[in-house]
């Protein structure tokens, strides 16, 4: 009997010792009242490639940041009246509800939502909603060339470039690189204000002059010489065409699609939940009584 008490009094204490032995701390870097930083706050912040005494510098400005930090935070939670940190608490909780049900909601959409909208779903959106497509600025279909200050074959070029026909558009594209600057993709619309800074000797004030359908105009500089042909123009106000906001109508389409999938994802989730007896509202015990 007294051995089997020994051997419960040495078993106590060897448990006893054991729940006295804890984990050893990690030891701070820094400290403003009751809130500490310590050195693996630190290593997020530090790049692999980064020198020691770059090291140094970054880890004291951070240290100080956090300080500051730490002290205005203190000293707003002595000014602020329990009900403005009340108010503070809830919109902390609800922004990091909002991280994370939006992170699940954009990962969701992403992984099976169909992000391809066909040419037809486009143009079909497009017509019931032209009206909604004004342009706010006017639009040009041009082509150019920018040859040096004295090219010799400077007239070749403007034969070529003003006719444009089969012969021409070879001779220019086999001078391509003689080119200062060219562009021969006249069936694209691009902003007029686009031109005006392309082209020296255009302003926004002379543009109406020289930016005008089927007009050829030739300007000059002390660098060189600018030969372009405006094909169409498409003046402000009037509506874009489809070529032009496609992409605006897809992300359109696209964002109309992740609004109803979303909703009906909630929706789902919702239903799910209730089936499961995850998610129950109770009633009103007082009235039920009435």
């Amino acid at each position: 009997m007294h051995k089997f008490f020994i051997l419960i009094i040495t078993a106590t204490l060897l448990v006893s010792c054991n729940l006295f032995v804890s984990e050893p701390v990690e030891e701070p870097v820094a400290r403003v009242g009751e809130n500490y930083l310590y050195k693996s706050d630190l290593q997020k912040i530090l790049n692999k490639n980064i020198t020691a005494e770059d090291s140094l510098i970054v880890v004291n400005n951070y240290i100080q940041n956090w300080a500051q930090e730490q002290i205005l935070l203190e000293r707003a939670k002595i000014n602020l009246t329990e009900a403005k940190q009340a108010q503070f608490e809830d919109l902390v909780k609800q922004y990091r509800a909002d991280l994370y049900t939006n992170a699940y909601k954009e990962g969701i959409v992403a992984k099976s939502m169909d992000t391809s909208v066909s040419e037809e779903a486009a143009e079909s959106f497009y017509e019931a909603h032209k009206n909604n497509f004004k342009l706010n600025e006017d639009l040009v279909k041009i082509r150019y060339v920018n040859v040096s200050e004295g090219y010799p074959d400077i007239k070749m070029v403007r034969e070529a470039f003003k006719k444009y026909d089969e012969d021409g558009r070879m001779y220019l594209q086999n001078s391509e690189l003689k080119f200062r600057a060219y562009s021969f993709n006249d069936s694209v619309w691009v902003k007029s204000s686009s031109v005006v800074k392309k082209i020296p000797g255009l302003t926004l004030e002379n543009k109406d002059e020289y930016l005008k359908k089927s007009h050829f105009f030739e300007l000059s500089d002390s660098l060189g010489v600018y030969l372009v042909t405006v094909n169409e123009v498409l003046n402000r106000s009037q509506t874009a065409p489809l070529e032009y906001v496609i992409p605006t109508v897809k992300k359109i389409i696209l964002n109309k699609r992740k609004l109803e999938f979303i909703k009906n994802l909630e929706k789902d989730l919702l239903d799910e939940a209730t089936r499961k007896k995850e998610f129950e509202v109770f009633e009103n015990k007082k009235n039920k009584q009435k």
